[in-house]
């Protein structure tokens, strides 16, 4: 228990299993090391951890033609069945890590659990491209499978990758198809960093607040703009128009208060939004869903809720 701080008791074994085995694959000092070097310890942790694919789920890769480069995708479909949906998928990474192959299975069982076509899109990373690069390619694909496809269309993102898709959200409001829906884990929004999770959890297992100052900062080109909603969401002045979301967050994560106050700035402007702080769990939780059963179950309800949006339903409370 040693070095666990007030999380020794909190967290129960199950997830210290999964921590302490994180750590033996990321280990905290990790981040001071070149980004190729985290790229290349990162890939091969998410090769240790990932699961097949539930039955009946197939995946094929293919390019987004953008201008200037090509945007890499995987769409996951249920074999024998037409999708009634399509899910577009942001990765997690501190914009700086993950691709396509780091949140596959992940992608394949939200793909099994809602018979929604998923698409997971692997766009580009910083340091080597920064602010709006990321954004940019997932504004640039999400304007792709609103052309292309069939039926509703919801963002889902985790991390890094919530951030993009409540950036996306904002930005398409106004757009003849626009999301459906959006469900976001555990995002980095860009909040007020002396709120209560920053505070309460700036040393939480596997994330820290110093480690959201340096994802910030990696990504950040000379002179970005705070207030700029498509570097954070949470600056933006207008909340109106956004579509149906829910948030999930870690209660030991500093980045859970993002998830309040974003769900609290669209219902003060007479929108639908919901927030869930999962207790007792940290952030990167999808990671631990076939070990620790709270986890399970939080993305559980993180699929019923994207299969509720997509079918037209509001079934989560506040």
């Amino acid at each position: 228990m040693a070095g666990r701080g007030k999380y020794a008791m909190l967290l129960d074994p199950a997830l210290w299993a999964y921590i302490d085995g994180i750590n033996a694959w990321y280990p905290p000092e990790t981040i001071d090391l070149p980004i190729a070097k985290q790229r290349a310890i990162y890939d091969r942790m998410c090769r240790a951890l990932r699961q097949p694919y539930p039955p009946g789920v197939t995946a094929s890769d293919g390019l987004i033609a953008a201008p200037g480069r090509d945007i890499a995708v995987r769409h996951y479909r249920m074999a024998g069945t037409a999708a009634r949906a399509t899910v577009l998928y942001y990765h997690g990474g501190g914009f700086i890590l993950g691709g396509l192959d780091s949140h596959d299975d992940i992608c394949a069982e939200i793909c099994a659990g809602t018979g929604f076509a998923v698409l997971s899109v692997d766009y580009r990373l910083a340091p080597e491209h920064l602010h709006p690069a990321a954004f940019d390619d997932a504004l640039a694909a999400f304007e792709w499978a609103a052309a292309t496809a069939s039926g509703p269309l919801l963002l889902c993102g985790e991390s890094a990758g919530g951030n993009l898709a409540a950036a996306v959200s904002h930005a398409t409001r106004a757009h003849a198809k626009r999301p459906t829906g959006q469900v976001l884990i555990y995002p980095g929004l860009g909040g007020d960093e002396t709120a209560r999770s920053y505070i309460e959890h700036a040393e939480a297992p596997l994330l820290s607040t110093g480690d959201v100052a340096f994802y910030r900062h990696v990504r950040s080109a000379k002179r970005q703009a705070p207030d700029d909603p498509t570097f954070s969401p949470l600056r933006d002045a207008d909340f109106s128009g956004l579509p149906p979301t829910v948030v999930f967050t870690a209660e030991c994560d500093p980045l859970s208060s993002d998830g309040e106050a974003y769900r609290d700035r669209i219902l003060a402007v007479g929108g639908k939004a919901s927030w869930r702080e999962e207790k007792r769990l940290v952030h990167s939780f999808l990671r631990a869903r076939t070990t620790v059963p709270a986890a399970a179950e939080a993305f559980r309800r993180i699929i019923a809720a994207i299969a509720a949006l997509g079918a037209g339903e509001w079934l989560v409370e506040r």
